[in-house]
């Protein structure tokens, strides 16, 4: 399919675009998605128990997002320097997005935090990606904030809103935000029906951010996420697909996770795994291991809208955007969700 990065553009009025989360976690809306016959069905979050069936597997990404925002200075000249922490390739050390970086050249100093953390530039990327060794790592969480997408400019009174409740492996740039919908007392019905629910690990990062920069998607190159697969996890998934059961993917970042698996192994054996994952999904992907999904609208010429227009058709994908905007969904991080089944 020789589609251009312009196919997945789109105008969204910016009244739709939601600043903040609505209350309670589980009151968004629900947008069905029928992959076998285009049909479109309007509900509430809490009815996806509607469509859920003993034996699914639910899988989601129990990453948690740090405080990546950091504030530094050069001390020599007293200049001021914005940190995004991107990724941690080793204790101490990690991948950042840096303002200005022209200057910033490796062996540069810089003063982090009110705790002027001292910390050196000791590589050089492009487009202003600098590897950045910290004297003390454990000082970054108490002078970090929240790096929250830069369309959202209403501050959150309560930081925890942009965690999923069963967040626990700090990481993420950003939240994997198809999580934001799930409360408690909502993944306790979801086990009470005989649905098991499996944690994985993905770390979100810059590709969030960033719409693809290239005419032709297939040139763009993916930033690399630390992604986890545990025992546990991948266990249930062996047997879900050994037993033909449906397993549901909780998020494109789940969804990377879970195809990044399915391509090095051979299924139905899913086996444990640690390390980076590069997959880029676009249409003309054929799916392995994920049957349904859910997620939130994305962001024009993202990969994570490449990845839905892979799983359920580039026109249906167009249709459903469509009627997103003429019933005045909520768009994007703290927006409503789809179910893609």
């Amino acid at each position: 399919m020789n589609l251009k990065t312009n196919d997945f553009d789109y105008h969204l009025p910016p009244e739709l675009i939601a600043q903040t989360p609505v209350e309670p976690r589980d009151a968004s809306r629900l947008l069905v998605v029928n992959r076998a016959d285009g049909e479109i069905v309007h509900r509430k979050f809490t009815d996806i128990l509607d469509y859920l069936q003993f034996g699914d597997v639910m899988v989601f990404n129990d990453s948690r997002v740090l405080p990546a925002r950091l504030a530094g200075v050069k001390p020599c000249s007293g200049g001021k320097v914005e940190i995004l922490l991107l990724k941690r390739l080793e204790e101490g050390t990690w991948e950042a997005l840096v303002k200005p970086a022209k200057r910033l050249k490796r062996g540069a100093i810089i003063a982090v935090g009110e705790s002027k953390i001292p910390a050196e530039i000791i590589a050089e990327g492009e487009a202003g990606i600098r590897t950045i060794r910290f004297q003390n790592e454990k000082l970054l969480a108490q002078n970090g904030a929240l790096a929250l997408p830069p369309y959202i400019h209403a501050p959150l009174v309560n930081t925890e809103r942009y965690q999923t409740v069963y967040a626990h492996q700090t990481g993420s740039v950003a939240a994997p935000t198809a999580g934001l919908h799930f409360t408690p007392a909502l993944l306790a019905q979801i086990q009470e029906k005989g649905v098991k629910c499996v944690f994985v690990t993905l770390h979100v990062g810059l590709d969030t951010f960033r719409p693809v920069q290239e005419d032709e998607p297939e040139h763009h190159i993916i930033h690399k996420e630390y992604g986890y697969i545990g025992p546990e996890a991948a266990a249930a998934l062996t047997c879900a697909k050994a037993e033909k059961k449906r397993i549901i993917g909780v998020g494109t970042t789940s969804v990377r996770m879970l195809e990044f698996a399915a391509g090095i192994n051979d299924l139905p054996e899913v086996k444990p795994f640690s390390g980076w994952v590069d997959l880029f999904i676009l249409p003309g992907y054929r799916f392995k291991l994920v049957d349904a999904m859910i997620t939130n609208f994305h962001l024009p010429k993202s990969t994570l809208l490449m990845l839905v227009s892979a799983f359920a058709g580039k026109e249906l994908i167009d249709k459903v955007y469509a009627t997103a905007t003429k019933e005045r969904y909520r768009f994007y991080s703290f927006g409503d969700a789809t179910l893609i089944l």
